[in-house]
């Protein structure tokens, strides 16, 4: 088969699309032939040897799938060859084929096509879990999401409207700020042109906000970790902008709100369970048309890396896909 491969951290330009063996399904694992995988922040970090995991090489990138399987390894009875499945695979999916624990595969519904099951997993899964688990965000709170026209920003966007908060959409463009608000924005601030801080103030009375979806890092975050309101909960994200910026921990005292990390691979790990009933939810939400995936382009798998500098380069306007 085909795939993507990573042979040392280096930047995207030294990946290789080459011919590797298909793997085979392990106990407990299925083999996914991968129709669609999803791009995301986080693979370019991972193959430049920047992100928390450092796998051994060579290693194939890509943590999130939609496919059909092929083949079931020992002891998995729950699915069967030739369905259609999203799949979390953490590792191997920039490939024609990938071995997937099978307690991390479900069946896609009817109606929602590869590219936006691929697209679904990562983004959305990470806006949820970070909104119900780690912020508890209520109905009739003020949710602050920044960068909020990439993949998980929209995502954070929708699933906040679906939790009853008033949701305010931070871009760095007005064409960001028009797909934020056609995904559900209540309020919307441009801040290249604008005091994030002043504007965040002016439109919460000089009350802040409840929660904050940090993805961008930089001076965007210490505008946010300044726009608080009492009890507020402080998500942190990722780091978009490439500035990991260091937190004066007395904000935190003075204004008694929360600095809340939000790793959701480590969460699909440490609570399996919450992971599945979160999945369920938001599987439930798409085909009722409460959530949507915005595919910004799908290229072939042999373009990965012009599809990671894309998304590394904050170009992209809701998924990038890739299509074996």
């Amino acid at each position: 088969m085909k795939a993507i491969i990573c042979n040392e951290f280096a930047p995207v330009e030294k990946l290789n699309y080459q011919e590797v063996p298909d793997p085979e399904a392990k106990k407990g694992e299925v083999v996914i032939d991968v129709k669609a995988c999803g791009v995301n922040f986080p693979d370019g970090l991972l193959v430049q040897g920047l992100y928390q995991m450092k796998p051994s090489f060579p290693f194939v990138p890509g943590s999130e799938v939609a496919g059909v399987i092929s083949e079931i390894g020992e002891g998995v009875e729950h699915l069967k060859v030739g369905t259609r499945v999203i799949a979390l695979c953490m590792l191997g999916g920039y490939a024609q084929k990938v071995a997937c624990p099978a307690s991390h595969v479900m069946p896609i519904p009817d109606g929602i096509g590869d590219e936006e099951a691929a697209a679904l997993v990562t983004a959305h899964a990470t806006a949820h879990h970070g909104l119900k688990q780690r912020a508890q965000v209520r109905p009739g709170e003020t949710l602050l999401v920044t960068g909020a026209a990439g993949g998980t920003g929209l995502a954070a966007l929708q699933i906040g409207k679906q939790m009853g908060a008033k949701v305010i959409a931070a871009c760095s463009t007005q064409e960001k700020l028009d797909i934020a608000k056609a995904n559900g924005a209540d309020i919307l601030i441009n801040y290249t042109d604008t005091d994030l801080k002043k504007a965040v103030k002016e439109v919460t009375e000089g009350r802040g906000v409840d929660v904050v979806y940090e993805c961008v890092g930089g001076d965007i975050f210490h505008a946010c970790s300044r726009s608080m309101a009492w009890n507020g909960r402080l998500l942190v994200i990722g780091f978009a902008s490439g500035d990991i910026p260091e937190f004066p921990v007395n904000l935190a005292l003075v204004k008694g709100y929360s600095i809340v990390g939000v790793f959701w691979g480590s969460f699909t790990q440490h609570q399996p369970k919450d992971f599945a009933a979160n999945m369920n939810e938001l599987l439930t939400w798409y085909v009722q048309g409460r959530v949507k995936v915005v595919v910004d382009d799908i290229l072939p798998l042999a373009s990965a890396k012009d599809a990671l500098n894309k998304v590394m380069g904050r170009q992209v306007k809701g998924k990038m896909v890739l299509r074996p």
